[in-house]
């Protein structure tokens, strides 16, 4: 691999979901275990997410969002200028070999910035669809990095670009990747869960969809379910009457234990659900958002699907009887389940953060010069445009 014994500053700029953000946080730790330093930059919201980039300065900066007709686009204009001005300032200061876009508005103005000083640039796509600001700086990386072979919205011209690394995930999730399928011993163990804000469908339907599977199955159940505040107790109350036994909360802080005993997931088809379930090998109902924007968690979804890792109902079709019907046919038993576990694990892409990391390493600028020196890292905000 490149670059090993040769200390590099990075600059990862992504947006402040946890979409952008895990994978980023991946890829610094990979880097990091390699020697190398790392900034991040991205908005107030991305810096709050707990866990993610411990021990790494974190620049925070304006980012338009590009939205609101006139006004709006005026507006997020100036915060891209705004933006683009600091992150030069800053590559100026650190001198960074390469700056990683992971999407997200906050990629933006800092991957333009670099593109424009003839820093290495490179873009990760965590979704099947090219996303709206990949394809705006794709003309002007060195690199696009995705997750899936096929990748709809890509222009053709930018094909010599691309390298498929996958998505990568948190060390912890990876690991199950090593662990046999769970076994059963009585219980079946399901995990529903729609993203980081959980989904009010999820809670309307699974419950009486489950209430429909043979009661040899429902007595077996034990759910681990993430709802929307004001969904649980109503959930809570609906388990209780089927007698079926559920534990619900707003947030699920430790997914990898979770996913660790989970028998099948029913989930939405988010870049960062697919890519932890086929890293750890679990088989799935998928339920994309129909909002997402260009339908991407469909086209996530697609490959899962086809490999027998995973079925796919759409969110008009997703009713008790579809979930119920769907899941006897899966199969219920361990090792039906098992297998299209074995389906989800052989689409993964487990060395994702290595394959990612490598490749920043290599269009990265080797300097000639000693290694930067070591400050203590820190969180600082921006006011005013000016750089601190």
């Amino acid at each position: 691999m490149a670059g090993y014994g040769i200390t590099r500053h990075f600059v990862l700029a992504a947006g402040g979901t946890g979409g952008h953000m895990v994978p980023a946080h991946a890829l610094a730790e990979e880097l990091m275990r390699r020697g190398h330093r790392i900034t991040l930059i991205t908005d107030a919201r991305g810096a709050k997410i707990p866990g993610l980039f411990e021990g790494v300065d974190v620049q925070i900066m304006p980012a338009g969002r590009i939205a609101g007709g006139p006004i709006g686009w005026l507006k997020a204009a100036n915060q891209i200028l705004k933006g683009r001005a600091m992150a030069k300032r800053l590559y100026r200061s650190i001198e960074p070999a390469a700056v990683v876009g992971f999407g997200g508005y906050p990629a933006f103005p800092a991957v333009a910035a670099a593109a424009s000083m003839g820093i290495a640039t490179a873009v990760h796509e965590q979704n099947a669809v090219l996303g709206r600001v990949n394809r705006l700086l794709a003309g002007k990386v060195d690199a696009i990095a995705t997750a899936y072979e096929q990748i709809d919205r890509l222009r053709p011209a930018y094909a010599r670009k691309v390298e498929l690394v996958g998505n990568p995930v948190r060390d912890e999730v990876l690991a199950l990747r090593e662990q046999h399928f769970p076994a059963m011993e009585g219980n079946f163990n399901l995990l529903v869960t729609g993203g980081s804000q959980g989904a009010s469908i999820l809670s309307a339907v699974v419950p009486d969809g489950l209430a429909l599977l043979p009661e040899d199955t429902r007595k077996r159940l034990k759910v681990t379910q993430q709802c929307r505040a004001e969904d649980i107790d109503q959930v809570r109350a609906r388990y209780t009457e089927l007698g079926i036994s559920a534990e619900l909360a707003t947030y699920l802080p430790d997914m990898p234990r979770i996913l660790a005993t989970s028998h099948l997931v029913i989930a939405r088809a988010g870049a960062s659900t697919i890519a932890e379930l086929t890293a750890a090998g679990r088989p799935a109902i998928l339920i994309p958002l129909p909002s997402a924007t260009d339908d991407h968690q469909t086209s996530n979804a697609r490959e899962m699907v086809k490999s027998g890792g995973a079925r796919m109902i759409a969110q008009a079709e997703f009713t008790p009887e579809r979930l119920a019907k769907e899941m006897v046919e899966y199969g219920l038993d361990e090792e039906s389940l098992a297998m299209a576990a074995a389906h989800a694990r052989a689409v993964g892409h487990p060395d994702a953060a290595r394959d990612l990391a490598d490749l920043v390493e290599r269009i990265g600028r080797t300097p000639g010069m000693d290694p930067l020196p070591v400050e203590e890292p820190q969180t600082r905000a921006v006011p005013n445009g000016a750089f601190a």
